[in-house]
């Protein structure tokens, strides 16, 4: 029995090892301030709410535990993802660039895209880097920064969608498919074909080539709530008087952005074989970039009006251009919008007061039904509720005892 005992408890500190998730905890805690949240839980299937809050406890060793806790959370009905797609995009490319392991090639490498299909286009030359050529990780601070469109659409030709795919499923994300690139109607055999792309060294002579692909999987999930509304603009900017249809779209659930999250933020709890392919100065790289202002970046160079400090950062701050950064706060995140969604996948560290917890959550509002028109109420519904949510959190987690403080030393990347 006393062993029974034992290998239970070291399965339940395994982060794959499955632990029923507290349904129970947000809804009251939101329930208790109706100032905020009255009218958001009033309307809960028309808001589309998931919420996943993830605790963390460290034992005196600095190894972290977890309990999650869940508001309508649930990998069937769908949300469209929007950005957040771009974060496992960073991943896997660094991944690609390590599994290649070609002498010379690097992240900083010049990276060229050409075309070979209708409707590509090709990418020579980048003006918002110091050397003025792409790289990976040029578009990957493009991504973190101010969540780029281009930049992830050229990560996404150069892992590859059957590759792209294919990792989701090895890192266990079983109800995700990432099978579209962004912002430029990408659907059909458009979709299937990714372009060609080649890197030089600094000397100008090419070290990889890769050829175009073409994915013939279509990546099916069984998944609710695929058709919605009740019209949407084409691309024409006519309206269609038909409920508009997800089917062929992106799919990035709470819970598998989590997992990425997690996995990204805490390898060592992972078995070696189930971390991403990353060196340590990629995990850097990725935790500078996904925590740092756009007005703190030299190269690329972002207009503070446009993109203010804040300007990513939706749980805590909403959409707040004039909010001053918390010194001691920073949060590693990745956002999305698009169709009247907004969602937010964030690890928050507060360096003084040893705080830490993990939020992701989305919220959607559409009020004419009207998909396409840019007419949703982000402004007035969506950024408050990601406001508001990110800091109640922030402030039961102040108030929350702790039997070890963490050290969080590991991510101060930005010292």
């Amino acid at each position: 029995m006393k062993f029974s005992i034992t290998l239970i408890l070291i399965l339940m500190s395994l982060p794959g090892f499955t632990q029923k998730t507290d349904q129970k905890f947000l809804k009251d805690l939101l329930s208790s301030h109706p100032e905020l949240f009255k009218n958001i839980l009033n309307h809960p299937n028309q808001n589309e709410i998931q919420i996943l809050y993830t605790r963390i406890d460290r034992d005196k060793n600095n190894i972290p535990r977890f309990k999650q806790y869940s508001y309508r959370l649930n990998p069937e009905w769908y949300f469209y993802p929007a950005s957040t797609v771009k974060l496992p995009a960073a991943i896997f490319a660094l991944e690609k660039i390590n599994e290649l392991n070609i002498k010379g090639l690097t992240k900083e490498s010049s990276m060229f895209t050409d075309s070979s299909f209708a409707g590509q286009t090709q990418v020579l030359s980048d003006s918002s880097s110091k050397s003025k050529f792409p790289s990976v990780s040029h578009y990957i601070k493009k991504i973190l920064l101010v969540s780029d469109n281009d930049a992830f659409n050229r990560l996404y030709e150069f892992i590859g969608r059957n590759e792209f795919n294919r990792k989701l499923k090895e890192y266990g994300l079983n109800h995700s498919r990432i099978i579209n690139r962004l912002a430029i109607g990408d659907s059909g055999e458009a979709a299937k074909n990714t372009n060609p792309v080649y890197f030089k060294n600094a000397e100008g002579k090419i070290i990889y080539s890769q050829g175009a692909q073409y994915d013939v999987e279509n990546y099916p999930l069984k998944l609710s709530n695929l058709v919605r509304g009740k019209g949407y603009l084409n691309a024409k900017d006519e309206l269609v008087n038909k409920p508009f249809d997800f089917s062929g779209k992106n799919v990035l659930t709470i819970s598998d952005q989590q997992k990425i999250l997690k996995k990204l933020m805490f390898p060592e709890i992972y078995p070696i074989n189930e971390r991403f392919n990353l060196l340590s100065e990629d995990y850097k790289f990725l935790y500078q970039y996904m925590s740092m202002y756009p007005t703190e970046s030299d190269y690329p160079a972002y207009d503070s009006k446009e993109y203010w400090a804040t300007y990513c950062k939706f749980l805590f701050y909403g959409s707040e251009k004039q909010a001053k950064p918390a010194p001691n706060i920073r949060i590693f995140n990745k956002v999305g919008d698009s169709y009247g969604y907004l969602i937010d996948n964030s690890y928050f560290v507060d360096f003084d007061n040893k705080v830490e917890f993990m939020l992701s959550a989305v919220v959607q509002s559409n009020k004419n039904e009207i998909y396409n028109d840019n007419k949703y109420e982000y402004e007035t519904i969506c950024l408050p509720f990601m406001k508001n949510l990110g800091r109640l959190i922030y402030e039961h987690e102040l108030k929350r005892e702790k039997k070890n403080l963490p050290d969080l030393s590991k991510f101060n990347v930005l010292q």
